[in-house]
């Protein structure tokens, strides 16, 4: 759990600051996974297999994070006929009920998964997940393209979207 903890203290940072980064990264193949929903139904990463995938590092207790829900739920729909896929990996030590009680309340209509440490050092490969939240964008080839950590404004993230969606 030390990545958990290491999560849990830059998350606090952020949450106080107006700190993001974004990162064309050198592609690398992103890692294949399964994961459990909040209902406990495995989901896979071959599920989306030939889509653009943004996935994102986050926790419901998490400022920057519940920031910028509102905009991945808005990219998902108005390019979900694209071939854009939104998954967000939850880091909540409550458990699947608070992320699910989130969920709804949030009207949140993207896949959301449980993640653990496993997940996120295979995503981190040589560069660990500083916090988050932390978000890799996947091309239609299965390669990482881009790595943000903290929050952006979604206009500006859906135009690093764009260029792998078109």
């Amino acid at each position: 759990m030390k990545l958990a903890r290491a999560v849990l203290m830059f998350a606090l940072f952020l949450s106080v600051s107006a700190f993001t980064r974004a990162e064309p990264v050198t592609p690398r193949p992103a890692p294949h996974w399964k994961l459990k929903d909040v209902n406990g139904n495995e989901v896979s990463s071959d599920q989306f297999k030939g889509k653009v995938v943004v996935v994102d590092f986050w926790a419901t207790w998490c400022g920057p994070c519940r920031m910028e829900i509102p905009g991945y739920v808005a990219l998902q729909k108005k390019y979900a006929k694209d071939g854009l896929v939104i998954v967000g990996i939850s880091f909540n030590d409550q458990g699947p009920a608070v992320v699910k009680k989130f969920i709804e309340s949030n009207k949140i209509d993207y896949q959301i998964v449980i993640g653990d440490e496993e997940v996120a050092t295979a995503f981190a490969g040589s560069e660990p997940i500083e916090g988050i939240p932390t978000t890799f964008l996947i091309d239609r080839a299965g390669n990482i393209r881009d790595r943000k950590l903290g929050a952006r404004e979604t206009a500006e993230y859906e135009k690093t979207i764009l260029q792998y969606l078109k």
